[in-house]
């Protein structure tokens, strides 16, 4: 079953503008995620993303570690978590409209399953090297979503920015808890 979408111009933040292309897809997934729309979409990476946290929390083994004096409060990782959430759904919602198979959506994709798997090798199989892959390979992902989408729309674009940040300050903690222990 293929289904057909129509659109027209979209306006950004600032003077940037981009267009929705005519597109067809197979399996009907651009016509489920457009009736859901952008906040059903918000709310699906999100709460996934919440699931995930809940499903591997931290326990026995994670409170046993020795931590870097850079590691923040566990109370601080939810709502840091939950606002980057918001903003990478935004991103990839705005990326899905403008370009439903393109490598920015591929990008966006890529990172969103490496950034869901790193909770369950970190909590799950307490493996600090293996999530320590998992979370370079996402940063870079990240990045390569920021410069993809910066002159296609650079409001998708700066939506990563606190992720990136984020991303490279949980790499850096990552890699000094690995080496701790």
């Amino acid at each position: 079953m293929s289904v057909s979408i129509t659109t027209g111009t979209i306006a950004t933040a600032g003077s940037q503008s981009f267009s929705r292309e005519r597109f067809t897809t197979a399996g009907g997934f651009a016509r489920s995620t457009t009736i859901i729309g952008r906040p059903g979409a918000d709310a699906v990476v999100v709460v996934v993303g919440g699931l995930i946290g809940t499903a591997t929390p931290p326990g026995e083994w994670y409170a046993s570690l020795n931590n870097p004096t850079i590691n923040p409060p566990n109370a601080v990782f939810g709502p840091v978590w939950t606002v980057l959430y918001v903003l990478i759904a935004i991103a990839g919602w705005r990326t899905f409209m403008a370009e439903p198979t393109g490598t920015g959506m591929k990008l966006w994709v890529g990172q969103m399953l490496l950034n869901w798997a790193w909770s369950p090798v970190w909590f799950g199989l307490n493996q600090t090297w293996l999530a320590l892959v998992v979370i370079v390979a996402m940063l870079a992902l990240i990045i390569a979503f920021i410069a993809n989408r910066w002159n296609r729309d650079r409001f998708s674009a700066l939506l990563f920015l606190p992720y990136a940040a984020w991303g490279g300050f949980a790499t850096v903690l990552n890699l000094s808890i690995a080496l701790l222990n």
